[in-house]
């Protein structure tokens, strides 16, 4: 970091304390494309994640407002200069987007862009994502260059700090079921255990024929409580089934698409885990059911999904900009009225809009606990 002024020098560390102090996947990404944009004094900024296929699955942006990120229409999914961050795996800085020989344009309402910065951002041993920075005036420097690529590397190690944790939840939890379920067996069922031979000795003894009967029924009920005990303690010590909801269903999502020319993308937001098993089921039902549609019927190459958790509710959208349909017309045959049930069943609201040559949205909102609804 040589030639680098204190001031800015000094900026990175807080930006470096502030991205390590995030707890918040997402909160820590758009913190570090803010830090870089606010470092270099770019217009824009954005962070890319890659997923399995090696495209972008997930599009952070800073600098662009609502209106125009839906004037843009869908997210890239990593071509042009873009992917050449993700081939290469390393920095690329431009003077003009444009004269780059990777560069395919920009869609209809894009901002202008000419001056880029692009960096891989590692995590582990691979490449998690890219941050990417453009519209700097009088473009940008090897002082920038150095301090993008010093931020990308604190943000990687963040991100896997995050991986990590997360792994070792889920070891804590494994751990704790088998000391509930050690615990569970070397007490509780040897002290069920103990008063069961007891009763059956005493029912042996009796003189009365009626207590007798009473205490070897109680001795059956016994038996009966050990075994149920004994095949929760089995199913604690099993390895649990720790979902990964969002890695499910991006990888649902890449399997839709596999079997056509269309690659659907998916957004995810807040914590999945809050989810009940059953609402889990019905959000992967929607999405599922909605992107296949698109797929089949819409005749579109840009199809994205989103789902979103906060506030107790869910929301599940699947947007198309294909040829459309009438809904007021066309509301069978498409398995509209089977994500309709789906929806209403979990307690949840379903709408859907469409118009003739003007794409597809379906929309579903739904309780974390269908016992809520």
């Amino acid at each position: 970091m040589q030639g680098i002024a204190t001031e800015r020098l000094t900026r990175l560390f807080e930006a470096a304390a502030q991205v390590a102090g995030q707890a918040d996947l997402r909160a820590l990404l758009r913190t570090i494309v803010e830090t870089a944009s606010e470092l270099t004094g770019a217009e824009y900024g954005a962070m890319g994640i890659i997923g399995s296929h090696g495209t972008l699955v997930e599009f952070l942006t800073v600098g662009i407002d609502e209106e125009i990120a839906a004037a843009i229409g869908p997210p890239p999914q990593g071509n042009g200069v873009l992917g050449t961050i993700t081939r290469m795996a390393k920095t690329v800085r431009l003077v003009r987007i444009a004269e780059h020989p990777d560069s395919v344009g920009f869609p209809d309402g894009h901002p202008l862009m000419d001056t880029f910065l692009g960096v891989p951002v590692r995590a582990s041993d691979h490449v998690y994502g890219n941050l990417y920075l453009t519209n700097k005036a009088g473009g940008f420097t090897d002082q920038d260059e150095t301090m993008v690529e010093a931020l990308a590397l604190i943000g990687g190690s963040a991100v896997s700090t995050m991986q990590l944790q997360e792994r070792l939840r889920r070891v804590a939890v494994v751990e704790d079921r088998e000391r509930i379920a050690r615990d569970a067996h070397d007490q509780i069922i040897q002290d069920l255990f103990a008063v069961g031979l007891s009763l059956q000795g005493l029912s042996l003894r009796a003189d009365d024929a009626e207590l007798s009967l009473n205490l070897a029924s109680s001795v059956r009920r016994l038996d009966d409580a050990i075994a149920s005990l004994r095949g929760f303690i089995f199913d604690l010590r099993r390895v649990p089934d720790v979902r990964d909801v969002e890695g499910e269903l991006l990888e649902l999502i890449h399997e839709l698409g596999d079997a056509y020319d269309c690659r659907p993308r998916i957004s995810i937001a807040g914590d999945m885990s809050a989810l009940a098993d059953s609402v889990i089921a019905v959000v992967f039902h929607i999405v599922k059911e909605a992107t296949s549609n698109a797929l089949r019927h819409a005749g579109t190459e840009a199809i994205t999904a989103s789902v979103m958790a906060d506030g107790g509710t869910v929301v599940v959208q699947v947007s198309d900009n294909g040829v459309g349909f009438d809904a007021r017309s066309v509301e069978r045959g498409m398995g509209l009225d089977n994500l309709r049930s789906r929806a209403e069943e979990a307690g949840g609201y379903f709408e859907i809009q469409a118009a003739p040559g003007r794409g597809t949205t379906v929309r579903v909102e739904l309780p974390f606990d269908t016992n809520q609804a």
